[in-house]
């Protein structure tokens, strides 16, 4: 494990959307200025189950599901330390967030089972909110060919732009990442639907390396929980209200998802 007197730097890391970057930077410099030490954060854009198996990581922004799924390779290898809470009533004051299903505004799609025979864009099929949600959602169709075609867009925010462009009809999108496109561009507004959304999901998770000792990650775990004012104006920016303790368990729901959608033949994009 690493002793404190050896910190000199961590090596930090985002699966998640780019338009929460600005947010995760915040967070490294507030967790630096408390460990006295460096954070390199980087966006990447590989697998994450292929990235954490290559490469130590200490500090990770990342989807519940490929937590999970990576706690089944590694066990105890990571452990989710806190999660954001939302500022908005849906949220509940707990650490949740949905899987908004968009369509253009004009379109004329109002329910769910209009989309049958549509095309829908998914960003990455390792997402639980863009893929896994949405796949958990067709069980409830029980149709082994719901839409007629699906394809990856790469992004929460190219599935928006593919959907008001006419090149997809539909995408599922993580509620936050809607959210934050919203405010960033608010025109958007008037050009998509949400017809429906997921039930709430536990929220994206920051874990930590086991390997960091718990001194050092009661210290991370506690800049998130008592935040600087610093990291107070940009949880503010985000509407979020507040970080939560949560544990590793807390992402179980996620799983017991995942094994029922890639065991059910209703399932399929």
């Amino acid at each position: 494990m690493i002793q404190k007197a050896q910190l000199v730097s961590l090596n930090a890391v985002s699966y998640l959307a780019p338009n929460w970057m600005q947010h995760y930077q915040a967070i490294a410099r507030s967790i630096s200025q408390t460990l006295h030490c460096e954070i390199q954060l980087l966006a990447s854009d590989h697998d994450p189950l292929d990235d954490l198996r290559d490469r130590q990581i200490d500090l990770a922004f990342i989807c519940g599901l490929p937590f999970i799924r990576n706690d089944r390779i590694a066990p105890g290898q990571l452990r989710a330390i806190a999660a954001p809470v939302m500022q908005a009533d849906r949220y509940q004051n707990c650490p949740v967030y949905f899987s908004d299903v968009i369509v253009r505004a004009d379109s004329p799609f109002y329910r769910f089972s209009d989309l049958a025979n549509s095309t829908v864009c998914y960003n990455d099929p390792g997402s639980n909110s863009g893929y896994y949600l949405l796949r958990y959602r067709l069980l409830q169709e029980r149709s082994t060919h719901f839409f007629r075609q699906a394809v990856q867009s790469g992004s929460h925010q190219t599935s928006i732009r593919w959907v008001i462009e006419r090149k997809a009809d539909c995408a599922a999108i993580d509620s936050t990442v809607l959210e934050q496109e919203l405010r960033v561009f608010p025109k958007l507004a008037d050009q998509i639907r949400i017809v429906e959304s997921s039930d709430p999901c536990p929220m994206p998770p920051i874990v930590v390396s086991q390997q960091l000792g718990e001194d050092l990650i009661d210290r991370i775990q506690t800049a998130l929980l008592q935040p600087d004012a610093e990291l107070k104006a940009a949880m503010a920016r985000m509407n979020v209200s507040r970080y939560a303790a949560v544990t590793t368990q807390y992402y179980d729901a996620i799983a017991k998802i995942y094994d029922t959608v890639i065991n059910s033949r209703f399932s399929q994009l």
